[in-house]
């Protein structure tokens, strides 16, 4: 992720890994999900396929190009072979997927609790997009390096929220809480806990680097 010799800790290059692997597996199956929708399994998957098949266009219009989004960001992140092409991408796949992600909350299954949590999130994720654009456009590649890896791990947090709807799937007979009551609260818990560990390790190089120029510095 850093090309400046900061590389991050291997837990949260693993933890990068997971969630991109998480959002992947999700897509596919939302994908399949649209084209062949289940007629058996658990009344609550059944309800969700049927509340994304209502709104199939819009629902492949996010998640498709959010696919991409999230297979170019490993190239990305880590400068493998091709990396500006995929760099390039990003800020395109994201621009769509941002504008998609607000029309999506006209459709939210969580009601009010999910469409604050994209709209604050979502907005962050723009905003750290395109302050890493126009670093870019003003050759400042480390800051736009900063606010890119920002930009997709607050992205990524949607990877986060699947382990908390998996226990809250896996406690309803106890909670008695349907996937429209936890659906926001999963949605706050996993992409605040992404955008605090990006800030945290972002914080954290910051002050390596500062600490390693003021090292560097010749008293007078």
């Amino acid at each position: 992720m850093s090309p400046d010799g900061n590389a991050p800790p291997t837990w949260l290059k693993a933890g990068t890994w997971i969630c991109i692997l998480i959002a992947v597996a999700v897509v596919v199956r939302r994908l399949v999900a649209l084209a062949h929708p289940a007629t058996s399994g658990p009344p609550e998957l059944r309800s969700l396929d049927a509340y994304f098949s209502n709104h199939a266009t819009l629902t492949r219009a996010h998640i498709i190009p959010a696919f991409l989004f999230v297979l170019a960001a490993p190239i990305v992140l880590f400068q493998w072979s091709g990396f500006k092409v995929a760099e390039r991408a990003l800020f395109v796949l994201g621009a769509i997927v941002g504008a998609t992600a607000y029309a999506m909350t006209s459709h939210a299954v969580g009601g009010w609790l999910e469409r604050s949590a994209v709209l604050v999130f979502n907005t962050w994720f723009l905003i750290s997009l395109g302050t890493a654009f126009y670093c870019g456009v003003q050759g400042k590649d480390l800051s736009k390096r900063d606010w890119l890896v920002r930009a997709v791990v607050v992205l990524l947090g949607i990877a986060t929220t699947r382990p908390v709807m998996g226990v809250f799937f896996a406690t309803s007979r106890i909670t008695h809480l349907a996937p429209s009551q936890f659906f926001g609260i999963a949605f706050w818990v996993g992409f605040s806990t992404n955008s605090i560990v990006v800030e945290w390790w972002l914080n954290s190089r910051r002050r390596k680097r500062l600490r390693e120029s003021e090292g560097h510095t010749v008293p007078a």
